[in-house]
């Protein structure tokens, strides 16, 4: 009881200054322009793109969604940038390797998906900037750390960071304003239960596939945080053992009215 299960290019143009890369064909992007133009959205998904499309930047000052999912896109422009007014930014499955400073440009930005890229591993002080960004979904790359950035955004609500290799948690997670952060198949051994314990928003918090034992779901953690929802299964310790550590009441109390709301 008390667990809840997970559910380039070098020869670029120049635009405004800023390096983008070649033009994509003309049959894979115009003919979705004039529809984005009124809607405001870009959907690029699966079109077998390797740059970002040049040009979307026509659109860079009204376009407030762009999902460029499941391509094959290994760089992220600096032109990025100039998209004021964007929302949402749909990114996986793509082969990003790093995200630029000018991300932090995005003031708008809401929602950012840089999940299956495989082999992003840190993110710029500058996503600090994004002060709207809600959600951000950073699945499968390959964080070693937790991006401690991501402790001082003050907007943030939901951090994806599973299938990554993270194996602790700063003191810093004690700032973090998610409320939920999911970091399953990771390979954690540390919890950081003292600042885990500090930390007043988080609701809900997944380990489930990880390397912890038992003894990192210290009482002061069970009993002091704000955590209603630990999902727990797979690491070092059999499931049934949970109910049976120090402070589990206290947190059965928590997870038993928050499903009673759901």
């Amino acid at each position: 009881m008390g667990n809840d299960t997970s559910k380039s290019s070098s020869s670029g143009n120049k635009l405004g200054g800023l390096k983008i890369g070649k033009k994509s064909p003309a049959h894979d992007v115009q003919k979705h322009l004039e529809n984005s133009r009124k809607s405001r959205i870009l959907q690029l998904k699966a079109s077998n793109l390797k740059n970002f499309p040049e040009e979307a930047c026509q659109l860079a000052d009204i376009l407030r969604n762009i999902d460029l999912s499941q391509n094959k896109i290994r760089i992220l422009p600096t032109a990025i940038s100039s998209f004021c007014e964007l929302r949402q930014l749909h990114l996986s499955g793509n082969q990003l390797t790093e995200i630029p400073d000018e991300i932090g440009s995005l003031r708008k930005l809401e929602v950012l998906n840089l999940s299956g890229n495989s082999h992003i591993s840190k993110l710029p002080d500058s996503l600090v900037a994004c002060n709207q960004l809600k959600t951000i979904s950073l699945a499968s790359n390959a964080f070693v750390e937790f991006p401690s950035v991501l402790c001082n955004m003050l907007s943030i609500e939901m951090v994806d960071l599973s299938q990554n290799r993270i194996e602790q948690l700063p003191d810093e997670i004690s700032e973090i304003k998610a409320q939920e952060l999911n970091l399953n198949q990771n390979q954690l051994n540390n919890l950081n239960a003292s600042s885990l314990s500090r930390n007043k928003h988080l609701k809900i918090l997944r380990v489930e596939e990880n390397c912890l034992a038992k003894t990192e779901f210290t009482q002061q953690l069970l009993e002091e945080s704000t955590i209603s929802i630990i999902a727990f299964r797979g690491n070092l310790f059999q499931d049934s053992e949970f109910q049976h550590l120090p402070g589990y009441e206290s947190y059965q109390e928590r997870f038993t009215a928050t499903r009673r709301k759901m």
